[in-house]
């Protein structure tokens, strides 16, 4: 029997991708879409694999209708509080008075479980979450993956590519999880298939530390990178924290002081997976870091 699948977040970019994932396993999908954004209809009005639904994250009613019926609920929305714990409450909410049996929470990041109290917001904002879903009756898999490779070419500046610098903090050799978005939607959509999930799962593409990016940088270019330690973690916590303090906008969703939690997080080590499980769905190749920066470096012509 077909399974269905709602999917909230759906036109964001990794729940596009989530969504196209599903899709090719035969699967109905619902892409649930606020009212009045005509934006899930553009992106998948065309698939007859793919429903829209509309439904306010305010609208209990309007909600637990848009879920009616399926198998599971999968969320891939990303901000801060008002989404990550208000909107997934109200979501989570709807599904249990549904009747649905399954929910994936929106996590598909590194260990959260294990940080220090004020250390991570957005890690922090998962964990109180995952406390709601967990007293809640439904069964629920939150999907750890470390940090998506793809924002060591962007918007993580962990490689100083001009520079031709490899940052760390208080250990070049503190292995870091990263894993793709693409690796991370496949995760997501045979893990909405397995009914035996369990309440984590843990996956990763890579498991590399500061120093091996570094080797690779160099070995790709034809050019020695560098190590350049920024400093220790707690350091680059009491910075963060600083950065917090002066923010305007206690809601947005990655500034600068967000990131440094991050790398916080994963150089301490405490956001480490350690429960890693590659094989749960079978063989598969993932799409290393090297691949992501070999691409990179082919795409924008650095040498």
């Amino acid at each position: 029997m077909t399974s269905t699948v709602l999917v909230a977040g759906a036109t964001g970019d990794l729940g596009q991708r989530i969504v196209r994932e599903l899709a090719e396993r035969d699967v109905r999908v619902r892409a649930l879409t606020r009212p009045g954004s005509g934006t899930a209809t553009d992106l998948f009005g065309a698939d007859p694999r793919v429903d829209v639904v509309a439904a306010a994250y305010t609208d209990h009613a309007a909600l637990t209708e848009a879920v009616t019926g399926v198998d599971v609920v999968v969320s891939a929305v990303s901000g801060t509080r008002p989404v990550i714990v208000d909107a997934q409450r109200a979501l989570l909410a709807a599904t249990v008075a549904a009747g649905v049996p399954r929910f994936i929470p929106s996590d598909y990041s590194a260990d959260y479980r294990r940080i220090t109290p004020g250390t991570n917001r957005n890690f922090e904002l998962r964990r109180e979450f995952a406390a709601e879903v967990d007293a809640a009756p439904v069964r629920a898999t939150s999907i750890l993956t470390g940090m998506f490779t793809d924002l060591l070419t962007g918007q993580a500046p962990m490689i100083l590519f001009g520079r031709r610098r490899v940052l760390f903090w208080s250990s070049a050799d503190q292995v870091l999880d990263f894993t793709t978005k693409d690796d991370v939607a496949r995760v997501v959509a045979l893990t909405a298939l397995d009914e035996d999930a369990p309440r984590v799962v843990e996956t990763a593409g890579d498991h590399i530390s500061a120093r091996d990016v570094a080797d690779i940088m160099s070995e790709l270019t034809g050019t020695a990178f560098r190590l350049q330690w920024a400093g220790t973690t707690g350091t680059l916590s009491a910075m963060s924290a600083v950065g917090r303090r002066m923010s305007k906008d206690p809601d947005e969703t990655f500034p600068a002081w967000q990131g440094m939690q991050y790398f916080v997080s994963m150089f301490s080590g405490q956001a480490q997976l350690r429960h890693v499980d590659d094989d749960r769905y079978g063989p598969h190749t993932w799409t290393t870091v090297r691949d992501v920066l070999r691409v990179h470096l082919e795409a924008t012509g650095v040498r």
